[in-house]
């Protein structure tokens, strides 16, 4: 067998026991995780929705427990002007989308886990704040349209269900991921594609940061597959994770009539994570 076909075969061997040797832990999970969100899910958008002037620490704590759809509902809270500019932000910026299943399925330990959820809570807490102290709009409705915009959240079709589906979507991203970067260690090397992101580090950053913007689960798996494998340093990796804020910026983009204001959000959502991850490598932050 020729070396490129031999490379291919490897990685989908690795791949795919990778991806068994998490599946039913991964399923666990989620189905933890569908749990809270039928328990918990209606009353933390009550909570928020009533939060007021400290609307971003509210944002940023609850924007760091794993909801299915919360970053979605929080962006038809905002277009409904329910909530303030900067507790989107918080809750965008605390959101972690997949990264904590991920992380936990991976080995990752839990208070290097804790750690990363803390940062990013109180990042997006201190970014809410500074928003708001610069656009001082309060809310003015307590009318709120649109807000089940669930994209991607399967949460009416019951516990068991809903934590199949996102579990049997997740794992097929997971699976996918895992050969691509497979495939490309073994063309290109773990130390030459280590390079591309740590020598160069503003460069790793606009990459990841770009990569977090997809309103898609995929990009904080491939974002937090690549931490764990250490090939992005934790700067590049926050500067993805901070504006992964799952389906959230698709659902403000639907329901937000104010396209300027949209693109406005997403360009200073980009710009924090990349200044954000720059300054955590350049202190040299290790969680």
């Amino acid at each position: 067998m020729s070396p490129f076909w031999q490379t291919i075969l490897d990685a989908l061997k690795d791949s795919a026991l990778d991806t068994l040797k998490i599946a039913p832990f991964l399923f666990v999970i989620y189905l933890l995780m569908e749990l809270i969100e039928h328990k918990a899910g209606d009353k933390t958008k009550r909570l928020l929705s009533h939060s007021g002037k400290v609307g971003p620490v509210v944002g940023g704590l609850l924007g760091a427990v794993p909801q299915c759809g919360f970053s979605a509902a929080c962006s038809s809270l905002f277009s409904g002007r329910v909530i303030t500019l900067g507790t989107l932000f918080a809750v965008f910026l605390s959101t972690s989308d997949e990264m904590l299943p991920i992380m936990i399925s991976g080995g990752v330990p839990v208070l290097t886990i804790l750690k990363i959820i803390g940062t990013k809570a109180a990042l997006g807490i201190v970014v809410g704040f500074i928003v708001d102290l610069i656009v001082r709009r309060r809310p003015d409705s307590e009318h709120i349209h649109d807000l089940c915009e669930h994209d991607g959240c399967h949460c009416e079709h019951g516990v068991f269900r809903s934590a199949l589906r996102h579990f049997i979507e997740i794992i097929a991203y997971i699976f996918v991921f895992s050969l691509v970067i497979n495939i490309a260690v073994g063309f290109i090397g773990e130390e030459n594609l280590a390079k591309i992101f740590v020598d160069i580090p503003v460069v790793g950053s606009l990459i990841s940061a770009l990569v977090g913007l997809i309103p898609n689960c995929a990009a904080s798996i491939v974002i937090t597959d690549l931490y764990i494998s250490g090939i992005i340093t934790p700067g590049v990796m926050m500067s993805g994770l901070l504006v992964g804020a799952g389906v959230g910026l698709a659902v403000l983009f639907r329901t937000n009539k104010n396209i300027k204001q949209n693109l406005a959000i997403t360009g200073a959502l980009y710009a924090v994570g990349v200044v954000l991850g720059v300054a955590i490598d350049l202190i040299g932050i290790k969680f």
